[in-house]
């Protein structure tokens, strides 16, 4: 029995087996959380279990989509495509990397599939960039932070927000904070800059306008070592 995880039976939205998932106990530890809200754990990542699987029919997604009633159609378009096929993972209690990519891989899969709103495929895409980020792997890291940093900026546009805990102010926050982890001192700017140019921001969500204005510091001391060191090469 694992400390930091339990086991419960769901029914399955797509098959309607029952199936055993696996859920995280809320008391972890928590050591640091960087600027795109990537919480670090101690000895624990419960982003490994973040998607849930059927290991009837091998159906993959987030805690709340599993549970909530899906479309017919988008039922039936899921069930049409595992027909005759086996994605299902082995269930196991304990989950190492490689079941973890894939089981968010997976769920990307079938956002995309069904064409789920932008934000959720954004979320997904994230998540999974945590996942390598954990194990130091900083190429596949980057490419799914920058998947997620363009979905998100479209579903700005596209959305309507707030979406579960994410208001439009966090989203915008969100993508220069990614930008910001990608390098891109550039485009993390124009996102920031429109927080913490907006007074009504600074009144009624202050904790974000705080973060986007401290992070918008650390963003002009790096363009300044930039520039130091592009005078020191020449």
């Amino acid at each position: 029995m694992s400390a930091y995880t339990f086991v419960v039976e769901k029914t399955c939205p797509i098959c309607g087996k029952s199936t055993r998932v696996i859920k995280t106990k809320s008391r972890l530890v928590t050591l640091k959380t960087d600027e795109d809200y990537c919480v670090h754990y101690k000895d624990f990542n419960p982003y490994y279990y973040r998607v849930w699987f059927c290991e009837h029919c091998g159906f993959a997604a987030d805690e709340r989509t599993f549970l909530t009633k899906m479309p017919e159609r988008h039922q039936k378009k899921i069930a049409a495509f595992l027909a005759g096929r086996n994605l299902s993972m082995d269930f196991t209690e304990e989950r190492g990397l490689p079941e973890a990519i894939a089981s968010f891989k997976l769920a990307i899969f079938f956002m995309d599939l069904i064409e789920a709103p932008l934000s959720k495929r954004a979320g997904l895409y994230l998540g999974l960039a945590w996942i390598y980020r954990s194990a130091e792997d900083e190429e596949n890291e980057a490419e799914y932070m920058q998947k997620a940093a363009e979905t998100y900026s479209r579903s700005i546009m596209t959305e309507h927000y707030p979406v579960g805990n994410l208001t439009d102010t966090a989203v915008v926050y969100l993508v220069g904070a990614i930008y910001y982890r990608l390098g891109d001192l550039e485009k993390c700017a124009q996102y920031l800059s429109r927080i913490i140019g907006n007074q009504d921001i600074r009144r009624q969500e202050p904790k974000i306008f705080d973060k986007a204005r401290d992070l918008w510091s650390d963003v002009r001391i790096k363009r300044e070592e930039e520039k130091n060191s592009s005078k020191a090469k020449k």
